[in-house]
């Protein structure tokens, strides 16, 4: 039997058309991992040269396990030629084949979004800015953008309304910071993500023959989620695939979720204006999740104007219903999930790594997190603070990254001075003005003070030249030393193995450190032996494929058994067996920053289909009727996006309040219209308040219509009886701070509060 035969007609007809341009339009769960790769294990056997094909995927890790299956099918060594990675890591190996070009060092080094902070952080205060005008996340977004629309620092200044918008936000700097941004990099012999691909476009614009070059030797161009894509992306693609045009994309228009990174749906949706003779397969099966949660992801997706219609379907069993979970407060939330996590598994025999949390914002993981660790429930948290961004695995690479590159000023701030060598701020201070001075790199200034002299006495000079020295010694060593044995004399001799170990003693975080650093090592170990022969083993090498690894590439411990936390936005491409996404609630999601036109909120309703689509067996989602807000007990209403979903869908569930108290009074008061309509009254639970869902009017709430004072005993809902310590505000803005004994100091609006004046 072929391998082709184990695809569906429509997948069929998608693999076996090569030639020409070709969307195929892939439904969540429909296969399109599968169609892709024995869409190129199929050319192969119509001997189509592998080193003409370029297949662009959305991570790493997927590169990787393609090129694993297609060996399988036609041989190892022919699909180790074909060309395969992200958007980043293929071109990132085209710039260093073509750096010399742009005036780069073949080994430069990628920024990474931590190293461009403190680097712009570094430029705004040597121009004297407001910090908190300029912030480096802020400033480092704006540049971000405009990299992705490939303008340059000259043509910023020279586009009006740019400037004008820069003026109006009251940052008219911001050009200026960008073009010392860029400035620094370039001297510094490094680029940061977007230069991935504004680069790219810079080397095929300007350079005819380079771009002649790969429109010849990438023939065959097949991109995956091609929705994603942004205006650099979108444009080299464009330029490769204009000779013979045999260019693929798949994706799913209705999976588009990443504008904030500068992704352009249209992209997609113009495919047949830019190829008007291409041909289209839309993969419509679902293989991943049961009909109701199918179906249910259709009713909604549905309401977006802006899309390719497709009709999503599946021949899965029917499945449990759409459960939606009500819960008092955010706090209660966690709880209630929590416990119905833990009660699934129990009852069910299931592994915790059977269950997914996902949430609009990394923030509400903290109510999660507490009610994981009261249960002794394992978790993760994916989307927080990666491996490699961990202090001491940042120091070391910070070594490794001098050793391949030493005019990298980011990694040679960070430890010209660590461990402890006697190079103080203020010496370094000074390095750097020489440095801008001569409009030359840091390192040239200290490898040589009397080409650009510094003031500095001896001793200062004797260890900033043993410093050198070293660094050189490890560069002496790159070509004939494997990344492995390279790494480990550089951790020894750099002195951060023998610093770590000293602070062992001190306590679990410092032995931990010291451990990071271990895995570090074998991690590299298991590069170095898994390379294939004729592979680099270099630590320039490892030191690559670090820098371009992304968030889904680095969760790869599935066979530890805990409970999985991420944003939604994380969570695409992957799929779980049961899926609890909470905060349902409007203003949080959708966000309140995405209200503002159709467009914003037609990304938000993708996202959401996203979220559902990620779940196999159930689906579960959750609200809270009131959020604590910076310290505020804030009221809350459910998400549209519940009220969109057909309701044949659902099964509103009457959930148990931790204790055993029923947070929905009955099952059957969710037969009313508690999601419908903006002015909405959820029905409480017995002996509770009712909680308003309509915009409170001043002098309608009870606990703004009492004469309350400081003094007063008063008792909420949630925190019980207390005494009012503070009163302050007016109208609707008026806020009380109440001490509830056994809970501490809370301020509360008066206008959510509903407080009960206590007799005395």
């Amino acid at each position: 039997m072929s391998y082709l035969d184990e695809l569906n007609q429509n997948q069929r007809e998608a693999a076996e058309n090569i030639y020409g341009p070709t969307m195929v339009i892939a439904g969540a769960g429909s296969g399109k991992t599968r169609v892709l790769t024995f869409r190129i294990a199929y050319m192969l056997e119509q001997k189509i040269d592998p080193f003409n094909i370029m297949a662009l995927t959305f991570t790493n890790k997927a590169a990787r396990e393609m090129t694993d299956r297609i060996g399988k099918i036609v041989g190892g060594s022919e699909a180790r030629n074909i060309t395969m990675g992200t958007f980043h890591s293929v071109f990132s190996r085209i710039l260093r084949f073509n750096a010399d070009r742009l005036g780069y060092p073949t080994n430069f080094t990628i920024y990474d979004t931590q190293d461009s902070k403190s680097l712009l952080k570094e430029i705004v205060k040597g121009f004297g800015l407001d910090e908190k005008t300029y912030k480096p996340s802020m400033v480092l977004g704006r540049i971000s953008s405009a990299k992705n629309n490939l303008i340059s620092p000259e043509a910023y200044f020279q586009n009006a309304e740019i400037m004008e918008e820069d003026r109006q936000t009251k940052r008219p700097e911001l050009g200026r910071v960008y073009a010392a941004y860029a400035n620094r990099c370039f001297k510094s012999g490094a680029m940061d993500f977007d230069d991935l691909l504004y680069q790219t476009n810079v080397l095929l614009r300007d350079f005819p023959d380079v771009l002649s070059y790969y429109q010849q030797k990438f023939k065959y161009i097949l991109v995956d989620e091609y929705q994603d894509t942004n205006y650099a992306q979108y444009l080299i693609v464009k330029k490769l695939a204009a000779v013979y045009e045999n260019i693929c994309v798949v994706g799913d228009d209705a999976q588009s979720i990443y504008s904030f990174r500068g992704a352009n749906i249209q992209n997609i949706l113009n495919f047949r204006k830019d190829y008007p003779d291409f041909k289209m397969f839309k993969l419509e099966q679902n293989y991943r999740s049961s009909k109701n949660i199918v179906e249910a992801a259709n009713s909604v997706i549905a309401r977006n104007q802006d899309q390719i219609q497709k009709n999503v379907w599946t021949d899965n069993e029917e499945g449990e219903k759409i459960n939606v979970i009500r819960s008092l407060t955010d706090n209660e939330e966690g709880k209630v999930i929590t416990n119905k996590i833990y009660d699934l598994k129990t009852s069910k025999g299931l592994s915790f790594n059977d269950f997914a949390i996902l949430y609009r914002t990394n923030k509400q993981s903290r109510a999660f997190e507490e009610s994981m660790r009261k249960l002794n429930i394992p978790y993760k948290i994916y989307g927080g603070l990666s491996f490699y961004q961990r202090k001491e695995i940042k120091d070391i690479l910070a070594y490794f990254r001098l050793t391949t590159n030493p005019r990298d000023e980011e990694a040679l701030k960070r430890v010209i001075n660590y461990p402890l060598r006697g190079i103080g701020k203020t010496t370094f201070e000074n390095i750097v003005i020489a440095a801008n001075q001569y409009n030359v790199s840091i390192w040239d200034v200290i490898e040589d003070f009397n080409k650009y002299p510094v003031t500095l006495n001896q001793g200062t000079r004797n260890k900033i030249y043993e410093f050198v020295t070293m660094i050189k010694s490890f560069g002496a060593q790159l070509d004939s030393m494997n990344a492995f044995d390279l790494a480990k004399l550089i951790a020894k001799s750099s002195g951060i193995l023998k610093d770590l170990h000293a602070e062992k003693d001190k306590g679990p975080e410092e032995v931990e450190r010291y451990q990071n650093i271990e895995a570090l090592l074998a991690g590299i170990k298991e590069f170095t032996v898994s390379q294939a022969e004729e592979d680099s083993k270099s630590l320039s090498e490892f030191m690559v494929d670090v820098a371009l690894l992304t968030d889904a590439d680095q969760k790869n411990d599935e066979e530890v058994n805990h409970v999985t936390m991420m944003t939604i936005h994380s969570s695409k491409g992957l799929e779980f067996e049961h899926v609890f996404l909470v905060g349902l609630e409007e203003n949080l999601f959708p966000s309140q920053m995405a209200l503002h036109s159709r467009t914003e909120l037609e990304e938000e309703r993708r996202l959401f289909y996203v979220a559902v689509t990620r779940a196999k067996v159930s689906c579960t989602l959750s609200f809270a009727t009131s959020r604590f807000i910076w310290g505020n007990l804030v009221s809350a209403e459910p998400s549209r996006f519940i009220e969109e979903i057909d309701k044949k869908f659902l099964n509103f569930v009457a959930s148990e309040r931790p204790g055993g108290r029923s947070l929905n009074s009955r099952p059957s008061g969710f037969d009313k219209p508690y999601i419908g309509g903006l002015n909405r009254t959820v029905s409480a639970p017995e002996g509770m308040k009712a909680v308003s869902h309509a915009k409170p009017s001043v002098g309608k709430s009870d606990s703004l219509s009492l004469d309350l004072k400081v003094g007063y005993s008063v008792k909420h809902e949630l925190f019980g009886t207390g005494r009012i310590t503070t009163i302050e505000g007016q109208g609707s803005d008026k806020k009380a701070t109440i001490f509830f004994p056994g809970k501490g100091a809370k301020t509360l609006l008066l206008r959510f509060a509903n407080l009960t004046v206590m007799e005395e």
